[in-house]
């Protein structure tokens, strides 16, 4: 590589990072002008370099701010230290797993899906249940619709203008009995998805909640529809959902 092509990369890694180091622990949103000031850049450089990083996952773009973006996290799953969310919900996910012998999962929403941060195996082996890094539609899974229930209004919209996909027969396709269910779940902080997105796979799921009722992420358990007692399993995936809710902050 020549000299002059070594500093272009170097001054543009040097860009990227200094916008990704601009956020700060508590996620909030930025618009391009506390950006640049942040990483003391010029507006127009961090205008061209984020709409690439949004391109790419690394950041997202909503209502008009910037956030770091759900492809960071997932890059972060490969590193030996695991993220705090996933290390504060473990501990909680294991007690599931050892009071319910089902299958436990940690999911947060990236635009239109659910992605799985962490998963912990039932004593009943699932084919349909995807490891961590999958996604699914959102309003397909419990997990889904939990987070979507919290979510702002234009979050939901985007999912319906999206198209709601069938996956099985018992998919919900129809924006008004979406908007109803999600009314409900916002009511007992419980979604259940009855094979709505595999056939035989039912789950139970409970948002948690950072500061006010910001969906961080949604813990589901999940099992065969032979085997998943709902009303039994409901409180209990409540209560770990709350204690996480808590332990990440909010409470």
């Amino acid at each position: 590589m020549r000299n002059a092509d070594w500093t272009t990369s170097v001054s543009v890694l040097d860009r990227v990072t200094a916008i990704f180091e601009a956020f700060d622990e508590h996620g909030e949103g930025l618009g391009v002008s506390e950006l640049a000031r942040r990483a003391n850049l010029p507006k127009s450089t961090v205008s061209r370099i984020a709409a690439d990083l949004v391109g790419q996952r690394f950041l997202d773009r909503d209502d008009g701010k910037l956030y770091l973006g759900i492809r960071l996290f997932e890059l972060g799953l490969t590193v030996s230290k695991p993220r705090k969310l996933r290390e504060a919900a473990l501990p909680l996910m294991n007690e599931l797993r050892m009071a319910t012998g089902r299958s436990v999962q940690l999911a947060v929403l990236e635009q239109t899906d659910v992605v799985l941060v962490a998963v912990i195996r039932g004593k009943r082996a699932l084919t349909t249940l995807g490891p961590v890094g999958s996604r699914r539609p959102a309003h397909s899974t419990a997990a889904g619709k939990a987070l979507l229930a919290f979510s702002a209004r234009e979050v939901v919209e985007d999912v319906v203008h999206g198209g709601l996909e069938r996956l099985t027969a018992n998919t919900i396709c129809e924006p008004a009995k979406l908007a109803g269910e999600l009314t409900t779940i916002r009511k007992t902080r419980i979604a259940i998805e009855r094979e709505e997105c595999a056939s035989d796979l039912v789950s139970v799921a409970s948002p948690v909640l950072g500061y006010g009722t910001t969906p961080v992420a949604a813990i589901a358990v999940a099992g065969c529809a032979d085997e998943m007692n709902i009303d039994h399993l409901a409180p209990t995936v409540r209560a770990a959902a709350v204690a996480l809710s808590h332990r990440i902050g909010n409470g």
